[in-house]
């Protein structure tokens, strides 16, 4: 098996001052029977012109590949990435927050039946009325996307900041007490229960009913009670300036925008200032590495080792929602999208935000990835890809090597 090093894939390209040589530099560790996800990975960055990637593997809970990527040319230099350095992990986010959720119903500090206004006081700017269905909006329908906002009729609030500032008479940058604000002014886009439609909104109402119950900042409160059990101490929740995302890969995005930050007119690139990623944090605000993830996934995978969460709330994330299941046979639980395979489950979930694209896979044999990226597709890109090559790769391989890797980098 390659010790952990540095391989290199490349090929000349036209400079100005010459020939230069675009390269993937790998580092890190993978056993001679995974080559194939090696090769797989420099072939799928390079052909998208991402420069900085990580993947990493686990079976049954042992970490048996832990690769970092990068692509670098003589006009974009980028900075070495290892197994440990540190990515936005966008909506994969979303089941960290309802892991914590899950683990606070199991204690009995939360009701999933519950409304999520016997938790929070959402009141509306003077002079709106509340949608009187917001009293069916309960922790499990917001879990499950059913909390009644769709981001295709009243927009993700994440991506109307300025609106929202301008609309409450309030400086940049908006809160969540704002958010919740602007939102609770609105009507309801469905009957809450009745369908599904993707909400990062629901999920931050999910963050500030931790931060309710616990008496703690959710982020604190993730980090004492998940991360510091499983020995996780590089994750965190992520900021928005270049400057404050030490440790953390370069992100890269071809668009530009007015901050979010302040009232100034001051354009930045879209993923240092585009957005506000502390309002993102439930939703979509956690910094990882991949090694990191399969670490936390060692809560499903393994879970009589991490005695975080027991069978009860371990088959609640997996259950299908009352409005029933996509065409396709699957559905979405409790932050995975989920589907019965030969006995077992494959739940899944990928993320994107300007500068991060990232996808976490855990199939029913016990075989789980995290791939992550430094920027997201922008045309043509066909970043989903990620999901159906790992998939196959995985189903590949016939007999899985018994080495555990999680010791370097723990």
């Amino acid at each position: 098996m390659a010790p952990i090093g540095l391989a290199v894939v490349g090929r000349p390209v036209s400079a100005a001052a010459g020939e230069a040589w675009e390269v993937v530099k790998a580092r890190g560790n993978v056993p001679s029977a995974l080559l194939g996800f090696d090769h797989a990975m420099k072939k799928y960055m390079h052909e998208r012109g991402i420069s900085a990637g990580q993947l990493a593997i686990a079976r049954q809970g042992k970490l048996v590949f832990a690769r970092a990527y990068t692509w670098s040319t003589s006009q974009n230099p980028v900075p070495a990435v290892t197994p440990t350095s540190l990515f936005r992990i966008a909506s994969l986010s979303k089941h960290v927050t309802a892991t914590a959720v899950l683990r606070l119903a199991q204690e009995g500090k939360l009701d999933l039946g519950a409304p999520v206004t016997e938790y929070l006081d959402l009141r509306p700017m003077p002079g709106r009325q509340v949608d009187p269905r917001l009293a069916n909006v309960t922790l499990w329908r917001l879990l499950q996307h059913a909390g009644g906002w769709d981001r295709e009729i009243s927009v993700d609030p994440a991506t109307i900041e300025h609106r929202i500032a301008e609309t409450l008479g309030k400086d940049l940058p908006n809160d969540h007490a704002d958010v919740m604000t602007y939102m609770t002014s609105l009507p309801l886009d469905f009957t809450p229960g009745s369908r599904y439609a993707y909400s990062n909104y629901g999920y931050n109402l999910l963050g500030r009913a931790i931060e309710e119950v616990t008496g703690r900042n959710y982020g604190a409160h993730v980090s004492a009670e998940l991360l510091a059990p499983l020995r996780i101490t590089r994750m965190r929740p992520g900021r928005s300036l270049k400057a404050e995302t030490p440790g953390e890969v370069p992100y890269e995005s071809s668009f530009t925008t007015r901050t979010v930050l302040d009232d100034s007119s001051t354009v930045v690139p879209f993923p240092y200032g585009g957005f506000n990623m502390a309002n993102k944090d439930a939703s979509g605000g956690w910094v990882a590495s991949a090694v990191d993830l399969l670490r936390f996934e060692r809560i499903f995978d393994v879970p009589a080792a991490t005695n975080l969460l027991d069978s009860r709330s371990i088959s609640r994330a997996y259950a299908k929602p009352e409005w029933g299941t996509f065409a396709s046979g699957s559905w979405y639980g409790a932050g995975w999208f989920v589907r019965e395979k030969n006995g077992g489950y494959n739940t899944w979930h990928s993320g994107s935000m300007a500068g991060s694209y990232t996808f976490l896979g855990r199939k029913y044999d016990g075989i789980t990835y995290a791939a992550l990226f430094n920027r997201r597709d922008e045309g043509g890109g066909d970043f989903d890809a990620i999901e159906s090559l790992l998939y196959g790769l995985a189903a590949g391989v016939n007999t899985w090597p018994s080495i555990d890797y999680s010791s370097l980098y723990f």
